[in-house]
């Protein structure tokens, strides 16, 4: 049935707008199912390189090309997608793919018994898998076996896997089980009962866990395909309950003393839940890190080859986390450089760098920081320097790296003039950020260069460039600086030049604004010049009746613009900060009110008065 062109050019909109826009791509794919693959082709090559990891999209794609017969094609996709994606009915396709195809070679047995073992390597674990093992078994039944060797190689074969399959839980597992002793009977009933009795206890544990297998992946929806956090209710749930099952399996359920084991369970769970949760960076971290902390157990258990493999493992789980859906995700890279340079792998972590910094578009700041760092630990300062030089060049940097060399020189090579010189040339292109110029005056306050600080103090607040607003900070940093090494008439001269920017900015106003304004000039901390040493009480106890919790805490706060919370972070004036103002002082005629008087009150000498007089009003 075709589909109006309308919709598909409405879907095709959306997806170019939005790629991971699940309901556009079902329309598309069902517009492919009704069209020749070698039309369709285009598009799903597209959805699947917008959902990697999705077994429900390869399936389709791949369905559609066997109808094709283009078998190459099919097994190039085989070989592209079923390492990677760990979905039970893509790897039944597989099966029946390789049933189809093959069955008329000469070696077709060899073939799909290594296919169905291969199969059950990867999916052998997931608790819908009873249909694998008993496809299989039914597989190897249906073998033909001349002569007594052949046949007792057939029976050791079957044997095998109901051995292996009756300790896997799975559902239907009591099924298999049944099969199983029926076939022990069938073969030797002689030996049976001793066969099924060795198996009897360790069917009795994978049944009971198999009940709690299900439990707790009961309400995970495996089909949905992986697309960035929404943050939507469903998608917690659906977060929430991967957590659960990955760490029920992490409890070791099936109480094995194989660590190894107890990792492959885990890490099957990891596997899965990156299928539909591939774009969380946390899930991608945490199965790297368990399988370090796997890797360290079994080497303190005297096992390096498997210790070994793990860490192999969890190199080869960044790699696919930053070369698929995460390409632009800093932290999994920064924690792939971390692993890699405990193992000191210093070459494997200079790529990982490199990678990311050639990464468009990202903003590459944070990475020059930590590469630099990671020079400076394993190189030497002369390694970070050739990173910070080429952090310059590149015109998306920020200033940042300019802040991370100077003080990376004077921590690590003691010396203060290089620091100097990269604050300086930094100041030349950064001139008009308020943040590096804070930075580079911090770095002066420690130094106690006084006369250099109020040089640069000078130099960025008469350049002009900076806009009133942003030079607030600067110029509380400025009045803060003169609190505390100048004399009063210094502190008087920057409160004059402060406040022409406030109200150039538009943030003086108000009959309090001077009032306001002084505060800054005695506040300490958090103590503010408003209550006598008798009337201090603890804050909390006293924060409502002093006239809410909001009025004391704009006074007290630190602000992005005044220090006393008079400008919240965007750089607007806070209320709170004028009220309070105005509960000190006592408001125009007219417009008394009780909250106006107990607040003036407090900054007012007590009149005397007798047991029951009330307090008068201001």
């Amino acid at each position: 049935m075709a589909i109006n062109p309308e919709r598909i050019s409405a879907a095709q909109a959306r997806i170019a707008e939005e790629p991971h826009d699940v309901d556009s791509w079902l329309l598309l794919i069902k517009h492919c199912q009704c069209r020749s693959i070698d039309e369709a082709r285009e598009t799903y090559e597209e959805l699947v390189a917008t959902f990697p990891t999705s077994g429900r999209y390869w399936k389709v794609y791949i369905e559609q090309e066997i109808r094709a017969r283009n078998y190459e094609r099919v097994e190039k996709l085989f070989q592209r997608c079923l390492i990677r994606v760990l979905s039970i009915e893509l790897w039944k396709t597989y099966l029946l793919y390789v049933k189809e195809t093959k069955a008329t070679l000469p070696t077709y047995k060899e073939k799909m018994a290594q296919a169905y073992d291969f199969a059950l390597d990867k999916m052998g674990l997931d608790i819908q898998s009873f249909s694998l093992w008993s496809d299989y078994i039914k597989f190897l039944k249906g073998v033909d076996a001349v002569g007594n060797f052949a046949e007792n190689q057939k029976i050791a074969a079957i044997r095998k896997v109901y051995q292996r399959a009756v300790i896997n839980p799975m559902i239907n597992i009591e099924s298999l089980w049944k099969d199983y002793c029926s076939f022990e009977q069938s073969i030797n009933p002689m030996i049976a009962e001793k066969l099924t009795q060795e198996r009897s206890r360790d069917y009795m544990n994978a049944r009971r866990v198999a009940k709690e297998y299900e439990a707790v992946t009961r309400g995970l929806n495996k089909m949905t395909p992986s697309i960035p956090p929404t943050g939507s209710q469903e998608e917690l749930k659906q977060v929430e309950l991967w957590h659960s099952y990955v760490n029920w399996e992490k409890g070791n359920p099936l109480k094995v003393e194989d660590p190894a084991l107890v990792a492959r369970r885990v890490m099957f769970a990891y596997e899965q839940s990156l299928l539909c949760l591939g774009h969380h960076p946390d899930i991608w971290y945490e199965a790297a890190l368990f399988l370090q902390e796997s890797s360290k157990t079994l080497q303190e258990k005297g096992d390096v080859d498997s210790s070994k493999l793990f860490l192999e493992q969890a190199s080869q789980l960044f790699e696919r986390a930053v070369t698929g859906v995460m390409r632009k995700c800093a932290l999994l890279y920064f924690t792939f450089a971390d692993f890699e340079e405990q193992n000191m792998n210093f070459e494997k972590v200079h790529k990982i760098y490199q990678d990311y910094l050639e990464v468009q578009p990202v903003d590459p700041t944070l990475a020059y920081v930590q590469y630099m760092k990671f020079c400076r630990r394993a190189e030497g300062i002369k390694a970070a320097r050739t990173v910070f030089k080429r952090a310059r060049e590149d015109e998306r940097a920020n200033f940042h790296v300019y802040v991370a060399a100077a003080l990376m020189e004077y921590y690590s090579s003691k010396d203060k003039n290089v620091a100097f010189r990269i604050f300086d040339l930094g100041l030349r292109k950064f001139s008009g950020s308020p943040e590096f110029i804070l930075a580079y005056l911090d770095y002066l306050s420690h130094l106690n260069e006084d006369n250099n600080t109020r040089v640069l103090f000078e130099r960025v607040l008469s350049a002009g460039t900076l806009e009133p607003r942003d030079s607030l900070e600067v110029w509380n940093k400025f009045l803060e600086f003169e609190s505390n090494i100048g004399d009063l008439a210094s502190v008087v001269k920057v409160e004059r030049r402060r406040a022409g920017i406030l109200e150039e900015a538009g943030l003086a106003v108000g009959e309090t604004k001077h009032t306001v304004q002084v505060i800054d000039r005695y506040k300490y901390m958090s103590l503010l010049p408003l209550l006598r040493p008798l009337e201090a009480r603890p804050r909390r106890r006293h924060q409502r009746r002093r006239g809410g919790g909001g009025a004391g805490r704009a006074g007290a706060a630190e602000a992005r613009h005044l220090p006393d919370g008079a400008v919240q972070a965007q750089g607007d004036l806070a209320a709170g900060r004028v009220h309070a103002a105005r509960r000190l002082l006592p408001p125009p005629a007219g417009r008394a009110g009780p909250r106006t008087a107990t607040a003036a009150a407090r900054l007012l000498p007590r009149p005397s008065r007798g047991r029951g007089e009330t307090l008068r009003r201001v």
